[in-house]
């Protein structure tokens, strides 16, 4: 799941497609990064499983800004109709995490190894929340945005599933025009854009939508 030529998007879709087939409706353990960025991916993957929004985000260096984001990601989920039920939990705070990984990283580009390790600390955590709870898949929603590395997001995910051995729901949410949905549901729903990632090194780069 390295080679960055892989339509994760077709992945996603025949998955999809194995799920209507089965009849059932599996869970998912869906690592929300801001409301914004998951107003998309709520409507369109509610109507295939029942979804967990589980808001771990250490990166946000503000408790004021995290509590923002964590709101208007409860907001949403309570205002949006949704095919599934779907139910908000979340992580703990902990700043310090990711302070730890990007030691000798602060000058790092964004999009670079200090992103990548970002990914990989809330993704393991995601990994860890959905074997705790029993869930079918895990999956993120960091995909949508198009600063955001797909295949380096799916890479870790893959690396993460077999660690803790819950299949990762491969994904691209910024194809079949998902961001541009979701800029049209933040609207809809007035929803918070914040215009950084959350970090403190990135904050007032214009780094948006996490």
């Amino acid at each position: 799941m390295t080679a960055p030529n892989i339509n994760f998007q077709h992945i996603l879709d025949k998955t999809l497609a194995e799920i209507s087939a089965s009849g059932r409706t599996p869970t998912l353990l869906l690592h929300c990064c801001c409301a914004p960025c998951s107003s998309y991916v709520l409507e369109y993957l509610s109507e295939h499983f029942l979804i967990t929004a589980h808001f771990y985000n250490p990166n946000i260096s503000e408790k004021a800004e995290y509590e923002k984001r964590s709101a208007e990601l409860r907001r949403l989920i309570a205002e949006q109709p949704h095919r599934f039920p779907v139910s908000f939990g979340e992580g703990e705070y902990e700043p310090e995490r990711f302070f730890e990984i990007a030691k000798g990283l602060e000058d790092a580009p964004e999009g670079g190894e200090r992103c990548f390790k970002c990914y990989r600390l809330r993704l393991s955590e995601a990994a860890d929340a959905a074997k705790a709870g029993g869930f079918d898949y895990f999956t993120t929603t960091l995909s949508i945005s198009p600063l955001k590395n797909a295949r380096k997001l799916n890479e870790i995910g893959a690396e993460e599933s077999e660690r803790v051995g819950i299949p990762y729901l491969f994904s691209d949410f910024k194809k079949k025009e998902g961001y541009k949905r979701s800029i049209k549901l933040s609207a809809e729903y007035a929803l918070y854009r914040q215009d950084y990632c959350g970090c403190t090194y990135s904050s007032g780069r214009k780094a948006a939508d996490q």
